[in-house]
């Protein structure tokens, strides 16, 4: 039985904390939806109604774009454990590249990476807990580390090129603004 609630409570913090991957939902007006799978200790509550996600370098760029249009985003956390649930934070966010004012400020809540592509910080405007009894039991082995291996070796400049090639538009042909301020 799915409950809502207007904040993030002190259940869903220790809930959210204790999770290893979240995954995120996004989409523009029209053309393809995103899902994505996120990890690496990325994800950092803020306040009842405020979260920050730093987003690493990869192959594509959808989610920026889309909350560039219209802000819409929801956030996933599934437990894998013998306890299950499902935690879903829905709200509108906004995107921070490396060319806006806010980059030094969301550098503050996480470890340096030199694969960071953006971060985004969503207002939560509704928690939503389900009993997640079909989600499957798996165990956690460990996190990968070959995306900053691979960051060291390209470094800074070299991510750079890399958006340049790969991240400055989406699967339907949006403006990421990856190496520009956000809209």
């Amino acid at each position: 039985m799915a409950v809502k609630f207007k904040t993030i409570n002190k259940a869903h913090k220790e809930f959210i904390e204790k999770q290893k991957m979240f995954v995120i939902g996004s989409a523009g007006a029209e053309g393809f939806i995103n899902v994505s799978p996120k990890g690496m200790d990325t994800f950092k509550i803020i306040d009842e109604h405020t979260v920050v996600w730093l987003n690493h370098t990869g192959s594509g760029n959808e989610t920026s774009a889309h909350v560039q249009e219209n802000g819409r985003m929801t956030i996933m956390f599934n437990s894998f454990d013998k306890a299950p649930m499902i935690l879903k934070l829905y709200g509108t966010a906004d995107v921070i590249h490396d060319a806006d004012e806010r980059w030094d400020e969301m550098c503050t809540h996480f470890n340096e990476f030199l694969g960071a592509r953006q971060f985004f910080e969503l207002k939560v405007e509704l928690v939503l807990t389900s009993c997640g009894f079909g989600v499957p039991q798996y165990k956690y082995i460990g996190e990968r580390n070959k995306l900053e291996k691979w960051a060291k070796r390209v470094g800074r400049e070299g991510m750079k090129v890399y958006w340049t090639e790969k991240n400055v538009e989406t699967l339907d042909g949006e403006k990421t603004n990856v190496l520009e301020r956000s809209k």
